[in-house]
């Protein structure tokens, strides 16, 4: 994001919002969640939502460093392919609160030293794009996990675990 220490609130706010959105391996990690077959879809909003505020918050107060964040990126990306291990229950959908805080983490570092007022206004939009992302995720898992049946379920799950290794490798390499 550059230099953070001097946005405005607006910019904040603009940029809260378009992070997660435009960020492939974030905006990649959101949608998989329709993939997975949550059980009450909807009811993990919130949830959700939290962990990653939460990330983000700990992360003004844990800094990353350079040499740790490459691999904090391969690890945010390898998080696609453990979305596509929940979707074939492979592992247990409760890896979502972590991984969800871990992007959080990430979002959140990119703002580190800026004043309160945007920090604040880019939390605000970090939680706006994301819950009005995840509430159309989860009101339509159902649907397409319904129109794409358990079939097209393992097909997707195999495409997003080679985008999360294909993008981890990227984050380790370049």
């Amino acid at each position: 994001m550059g230099d953070s220490a001097g946005l405005t609130p607006l910019q904040g706010l603009l940029s809260g919002i378009g992070h997660p959105l435009l960020g492939p391996d974030h905006l990649l990690f959101l949608l998989a969640i329709a993939f997975i077959g949550l059980q009450r879809p909807r009811a993990w909003v919130i949830p959700l939502l939290a962990a990653g505020l939460g990330g983000s918050v700990l992360s003004q107060f844990i800094p990353l460093s350079d040499a740790v964040a490459p691999w904090a990126e391969a690890l945010v990306s390898l998080s696609l392919a453990a979305e596509g291990l929940m979707a074939l229950t492979v592992a247990s959908t409760s890896w979502l609160l972590p991984l969800v805080a871990l992007h959080g983490f990430l979002l959140g570092s990119t703002i580190v030293g800026a004043e309160p007022t945007p920090l604040f206004s880019y939390f605000l939009g970090l939680l706006t794009g994301q819950a009005a992302l995840l509430l159309v995720v989860t009101n339509w898992s159902e649907i397409l996990l319904e129109r794409i049946g358990s079939k097209g379920q393992r097909l997707g799950a195999g495409i997003w675990m080679g985008i999360g290794m294909a993008f981890a490798w990227v984050a380790l390499i370049d």
